[in-house]
């Protein structure tokens, strides 16, 4: 019977750290790779868990790549600090590491709390995530954002959800979208992919109908729009930016 490492990275997540590994309980083992917190992280994943380091933050994948090598065991659950393991998913987990799993890695759906309410449709939902792997057959890609695992072979697909809580508010939210689309332009720019001007014009409001008419956004009230909006935003932001970066005639 394989036993089960929970690995989460983090950077200043006293606000959520506790949360998160509390949902982790009941694993085999809890790593936490901690990049240099100014708060008190540390202090608070040290409750949890003696298996805490703090290193130099060297990007996500080289993050997590690191706690999945560092682990006891061979099967990694790769935990962000923004999201809680749910009872049942944890149920489901245990379920399928009591045998030999049929597979070396499972996505599973993520459901995020956003605006006071969960959010089933547009991008969000169900959002699968290859959390569960063997690290023995996969590896964090090396993608600077929206870094995902290589997995040798076809995963399985588990059906309970991992929860996120992605942002405090709107504000919140547009700071991460800066960030993370500054990350993507440069991602966009090593892969020598250059948006043309009228991409960066028609992208966005095809995202905007895909997100809230074709998966749903609608049905999810004032937050499905704001959500189906911002996402929009976040594909125009990230094609200006590397539309900027490629050095193009703007004239």
């Amino acid at each position: 019977m394989p036993k089960l490492t929970v690995t989460v990275i983090t950077r200043n997540e006293a606000a959520n750290i506790e949360a998160a590994l509390q949902s982790a309980a009941w694993a085999d083992e809890i790593v936490v790779i901690d990049s240099e917190s100014t708060d008190d992280t540390v202090t608070r994943a040290r409750q949890f868990t003696n298996r805490v380091e703090v290193r130099p933050w060297p990007g996500y994948s080289a993050q997590k790549n690191y706690a999945a090598s560092i682990a006891s065991h061979d099967w990694i659950l790769s935990l962000d600090a923004d999201e809680r393991i749910t009872a049942p998913l944890a149920d489901e987990i245990r379920s399928l590491l009591a045998g030999e799993p049929p597979h070396r890695g499972y996505r599973m759906p993520r459901i995020s709390h956003y605006l006071g309410r969960w959010i089933r449709g547009t991008d969000w939902y169900p959002d699968y995530q290859l959390r569960l792997y063997d690290r023995r057959a996969g590896s964090w890609n090396g993608r600077r954002v929206h870094e995902s695992v290589a997995l040798n072979g076809e995963p399985g697909l588990l059906r309970h959800d991992l929860q996120h809580f992605p942002y405090r508010n709107i504000s919140d939210h547009l700071a991460t979208i800066d960030r993370y689309t500054t990350l993507a332009a440069e991602q966009m720019q090593a892969e020598g992919r250059v948006p043309s001007a009228l991409g960066v014009a028609m992208h966005p409001p095809f995202a905007f109908l895909r997100n809230y008419l074709l998966r749903g956004g609608f049905r999810n009230g004032s937050a499905g729009l704001v959500v189906s909006a911002l996402n929009s935003y976040y594909v125009f932001l990230k094609l200006a930016k590397a539309w900027e970066r490629s050095g193009v005639d703007r004239h």
